[in-house]
């Protein structure tokens, strides 16, 4: 068994590794052949008032960016000489969002704050989807589980812009129901205030963020939870623990949920890097000063070496999600095992 299981993990990290490095070398030959120059607008984010000498030094400092950038050569080779730099640890210096300043800083900065409001909302997403999935499945085409369908449907095919918007509108400082405070998950802190009042002030703060992440997740969880509940309690071995006199909710926790949680675990793998793709608007909209603020900011000003940083972290993510989930497969289903895998 642990022979089986080192050699499935190696052969799955090669996999991925190669996988990664096909991903960063599309996202890389996109970023060239995309139109517009990023030096041009590297110069920009050097702060709002600033000015040129002149002309010519314009050039003269376009056309060094440029020579570090690696913009001067090949695409092929521009990629070779920023991989070989990123097997040394070294990801580059940010050219516009924060010049001069080595991207992983930035990155690990606001890592803790996209992490925490991920986290929150991956818990949220399970916690209440697969209670709601199982309640629906042992109540199929009732009036309750017709109306939480359509709830779930509803929900799901909501646009997240639209829905962060609509609540800013209606529940933030400002709207018509000024309950929530309006940006940021960081409160204001005053003297005085204890630390039971900080933190639930903070936990305040996070409220609508993590809902705009969870809910799409939340009514897909659902709506495959009860899908998978369904199919697994018509089985057989559902009717026999039944004819044993084991009661509903035994059966339904003890034997038929785990066989569900083969959707459940797939589910993961999806839903851990679209929650992180999915924060970069609920930042942008909350003012969040995490990773998806980071990546607008990126995209905005064509900083090359932070946006290929944030590609490798957001494909590793993923990879990492699927791989954990294969993992996860075999604590669910006993009879998956790894030696075959491998």
């Amino acid at each position: 068994m642990k022979d089986g299981f080192f050699q499935y993990l190696l052969k799955r990290c090669l996999l991925g590794m190669m996988t990664l490095f096909i991903i960063l070398f599309a996202s890389y030959v996109l970023m060239r052949l995309a139109p517009g120059d990023p030096t041009k607008s590297s110069m920009l984010g050097e702060g709002a008032g600033t000015q040129m000498a002149s002309d010519k030094n314009t050039l003269a400092r376009n056309e060094s960016l440029r020579e570090k950038l690696h913009l001067d050569k090949p695409v092929p080779v521009g990629f070779y000489l920023w991989f070989v730099r990123v097997l040394h640890g070294d990801f580059g210096e940010s050219a516009a969002v924060d010049k001069g300043r080595p991207v992983t800083g930035l990155i690990l900065e606001r890592l803790p704050v996209t992490v925490s409001l991920n986290l929150l909302a991956i818990l949220v997403t399970y916690l209440l989807a697969i209670p709601l999935g199982i309640f629906s499945a042992v109540r199929p085409d009732t009036k309750l589980d017709n109306l939480i369908t359509f709830f779930l449907f509803f929900l799901y095919s909501l646009p997240v812009l639209w829905v962060a918007l609509m609540l800013q509108a209606l529940l933030c400082k400002g709207g018509y129901l000024p309950i929530f405070p309006l940006k940021g998950i960081f409160p204001e802190i005053t003297p005085g205030m204890s630390t039971w009042r900080i933190l639930g002030s903070t936990l305040w703060h996070y409220v609508l963020p993590v809902f705009c992440l969870s809910y799409a997740g939340f009514a897909g969880l659902a709506r495959f939870t009860r899908s998978g509940m369904l199919e697994v309690i018509h089985q057989d071995y559902i009717r026999t623990a039944r004819a044993k006199g084991l009661g509903e909710w035994g059966v339904i926790m003890k034997h038929a949920l785990r066989n569900a949680l083969i959707i459940m675990i797939t589910l993961f793998a999806g839903i851990l890097p679209s929650l992180v793709a999915g924060s970069i608007l609920v930042e942008y909209v909350f003012n969040i000063p995490g990773m998806g603020s980071l990546s607008m900011l990126a995209l905005s000003s064509r900083d090359i070496p932070l946006l290929m940083a944030l590609f490798a972290f957001g494909g590793a993510l993923t990879l990492a999600g699927i791989l954990l989930s294969d993992l996860l497969y075999v604590i669910a289903d006993p009879r998956i095992d790894f030696d075959s895998r491998a």
